[in-house]
C-alpha cells in the first residue's frame, strides 16, 4: 500500500485535531509538518546531549503516566544517530518509573535549559534498557518556544543524603505546602490508538506561573490555569482523548522529587475560568498516587529564580517625531506581572545577526491597571534596539521580558507631588500620573515638562486629557524652541527651559515632593537649584535614563 509523502502526513492525532478544530487554530498544520520532524535533527542532537539532565515521561506496569527527571554527569546522554537518543541514568530507587522503562513503552522526553530557557521535546519508544541507561527510538523531535521558564542556574553536589520514598494517595500538608509554592511542574500525557502512527505515544510538557499558580483543592485534589501556547495542543489533546496524566514538582534546593498521577478533567469555559485572567481553560487533577523522593538527583537549582515572559506586540504608535509607543501583552494570553507606577520593563530583543539577546530597559509608561505593557521609546542616532523597535518590529512580533523592576516610585501617598520631566523622561511621570489622577483626592499635583516643540513631546494629548479631568492636577509645559505652529496653538506655557526658578514659580508648598527624570544633566542642576531652594533631600527623588544615564 502506498504512503503518502512524509511531508503530507499530519504531526497531530485525533485528539489534537479536536483540540485545533474546537479552538479555531487548524491552520497550525501547514507549520507544523514543516518543524515536527520523524527524527533529530543536528541542532537538537547537539542541545540534547549537552543537557545535564532531562525530563520523562512514561507509564508503569498498570498504564499510569508519570514523569520523572534523570541527571547525570557530563555526556551522559549521547545521540549515535538522528534516530536515537541513549540516557546514560535511569530512575532512583522508589521512583515511580524505576521499573517503567521495558523495551517497546512509549517515552516523551524533554530537554529544558532553565538559564537561557530553550527546551526541546522528542517522543519515541524504548529500544533497549540496561542497568544504566535507557535507547530511545526518535519518532517525533520539535522545539518549544519558552512560555513561561523561570531562569536558574544548576550546580552538581558530590555528597547527597540516602534516597528515601514514599506512597500514598493523599498529600500531606507538607506537600500542599510544596505545590502551592510552586513557579514550576512538568505533566505527562499520552495517547495510543489502533495500529501504528508516529503521532502516538507519550509527552513530556513543562508549565510555568507565578508562585501559587497551582492551587490545592484538597487532598486529593489539584488545578492549574492552560493559556494559549504554540498551538498544537499536545497535552491538551492528549487528555481529551486519554484523561490519565501524572504530575512533576521538583524541589531545587534539595534535588528532590514529588510524583503524582491521576485523570484529569478540563473546564473550557465555566465562570471559574473567568476567575483566572487569561486563562484558556482550568485542568483539574483527580489524584490517584503520590510518590515523593528525597535527594532524587544530584543536581540543585537556584531556589528563587527570576521570571521571564514572552510578550506579543500589539500595537505601534507614533507619538512624536522620535518617539514611539509599544504596546504588548502575554504572548500566552495570561496576567501580566504588576508594576508600581515609575518602573521601568527589562526585555530582550534578538537583533538580526546577534548570537545573544541584547538587553534594554525602558520605563513603562501605561497605568499599573491597564493589562498591557506600554512603554515609549526614543530613536537615538546609534541606538541598535531603539532603531530596531522603530524600524524593524512589527505588530505580533515576540520579545522576551523580565518582571518589571526599578525603586523610582510613588513612596509618599498623601504629600503633595511635583512630577518634572524633560524629553523621553515624560514616560514614567505619565505612569504615575495615571495613578494619581485616580486617586479621587485632594492633594495636589504639579506636571511639569520641558521638550524642544511640539514636533518632539510625547504623549502631549494623553497628559492634557488626564488633567483636565482632575483639579487639582497643574500642566506646565515649557518649549526650548517653540515652532510656528506650535505659538498658534496651545500646545505650551512658557518659552525656555525647565529650570529650577521655573518650579520656585510655580509650587509654593513646603511639603511637596518632588520626582525628577530626563537627562542626567538636566536632573543635576534641578536638584542642585532645589537644595538651594532648602528642600530636603529626601523629598526629592530621580530617575535617569538613555545613554548619558
Amino acid at each position: 500500500m502506498n504512503q503518502p509523502p512524509k511531508d503530507e502526513v499530519s504531526p497531530f492525532h485525533d485528539g489534537e485535531h479536536a483540540v485545533q478544530e474546537r479552538l479555531g487554530v487548524r491552520h497550525i498544520e501547514d507549520w507544523a509538518r514543516k518543524v515536527v520532524h520523524d527524527h533529530l535533527p543536528e541542532q537538537h542532537r547537539v542541545f540534547h546531549t549537552a543537557q545535564p539532565f532531562l525530563v520523562v515521561s512514561a507509564r508503569d506496569d498498570q498504564n499510569r503516566p508519570w514523569v520523572t527527571l534523570l541527571d547525570g554527569p557530563d555526556g551522559f546522554v549521547t545521540s549515535p544517530d538522528p534516530k536515537q537518543l541513549v540516557i546514560g541514568a535511569t530512575p532512583s530507587s522508589g521512583d515511580a518509573l524505576s521499573e517503567a522503562f521495558n523495551a517497546g513503552r512509549d517515552v516523551g522526553i524533554l530537554g529544558i535549559e532553565l538559564a537561557t530557557r530553550r527546551r526541546n521535546r522528542v517522543n519515541g519508544r524504548v529500544i533497549s534498557n540496561g542497568s544504566n541507561s535507557i535507547v530511545v527510538g526518535v519518532e517525533q523531535a520539535f522545539g518549544n518556544c519558552p512560555q513561561y521558564i523561570r531562569e536558574r542556574e544548576w550546580r552538581r553536589v558530590d555528597r547527597t543524603p540516602p534516597t528515601k520514598s514514599k506512597r500514598a494517595n493523599l498529600l500531606t500538608s507538607a506537600q500542599r505546602e510544596w505545590i502551592e509554592n510552586s513557579d514550576t511542574f512538568f505533566i505527562a500525557s499520552g495517547f495510543r490508538g489502533e495500529g501504528e502512527s508516529p503521532t502516538f505515544g507519550m509527552d513530556a510538557s513543562h508549565r510555568g506561573g507565578e508562585r501559587g499558580f497551582v492551587r490545592v483543592l484538597d487532598d486529593q485534589r489539584l488545578q492549574f490555569p492552560d493559556y494559549a501556547g504554540n498551538n498544537h495542543y499536545n497535552t491538551i489533546g492528549n487528555l481529551v482523548v486519554d484523561p490519565r496524566t501524572g504530575f512533576l514538582f521538583i524541589n531545587f534546593e534539595t534535588g528532590s522529587l514529588l510524583q503524582l498521577t491521576g485523570t484529569a478533567s478540563i473546564d473550557w469555559d465555566s465562570d471559574a475560568v473567568s476567575e483566572h485572567p487569561g486563562a484558556r481553560r482550568l485542568v483539574c487533577l483527580d489524584i490517584e498516587e503520590i510518590v515523593e523522593v528525597r535527594s532524587a538527583v544530584k543536581l540543585r537549582w537556584d531556589a528563587d529564580a527570576e521570571s521571564v515572559r514572552s510578550l506579543r506586540l500589539v500595537e505601534k504608535m507614533p507619538e512624536s517625531e522620535d518617539v514611539t509607543s509599544f504596546i504588548f501583552e502575554a504572548r500566552d494570553g495570561g496576567p501580566l506581572t504588576a508594576f508600581e507606577p515609575g518602573q521601568h520593563l527589562p526585555i530582550e530583543i534578538s537583533l538580526p545577526g546577534t548570537k545573544e539577546p541584547t538587553r534594554r530597559t525602558y520605563s513603562l509608561s501605561s497605568s499599573p491597571n491597564d493589562d498591557q505593557y506600554r512603554i515609549t521609546v526614543k530613536r537615538e542616532p546609534k541606538g541598535l534596539v531603539s532603531g530596531y523597535l522603530h524600524g524593524g518590529i512589527k505588530p505580533g512580533a515576540i520579545i522576551d521580558s523580565r518582571r518589571p523592576a526599578g525603586d523610582f516610585m510613588m513612596t509618599c501617598n498623601i504629600c503633595p507631588l511635583v512630577l518634572v520631566s524633560a524629553g523621553v523622561g515624560v514616560t514614567p511621570m505619565v505612569s504615575i500620573l495615571h495613578t494619581v489622577a485616580k486617586e479621587k483626592s485632594s492633594r495636589p499635583i504639579w506636571f511639569i515638562h520641558g521638550a524642544r516643540d511640539g514636533n518632539h513631546h510625547p504623549l502631549a494629548d494623553e497628559v492634557r486629557n488626564i488633567a483636565a479631568d482632575v483639579s487639582n492636577i497643574t500642566v506646565h509645559v515649557a518649549y526650548s524652541q517653540p515652532a510656528v505652529t506650535d505659538k498658534q496653538g496651545i500646545h505650551y506655557d512658557s518659552e525656555g527651559r525647565v529650570s529650577g526658578a521655573l518650579l520656585a514659580d510655580l509650587v509654593q508648598n513646603v511639603d511637596a515632593h518632588y520626582f525628577l527624570c530626563g537627562p542626567t544633566q538636566f536632573m543635576a542642576e534641578i536638584q542642585n537649584s532645589l537644595e538651594q531652594q532648602d528642600i530636603p533631600a529626601d523629598q526629592i527623588h530621580f530617575e535617569t535614563f538613555g545613554p548619558a544615564g
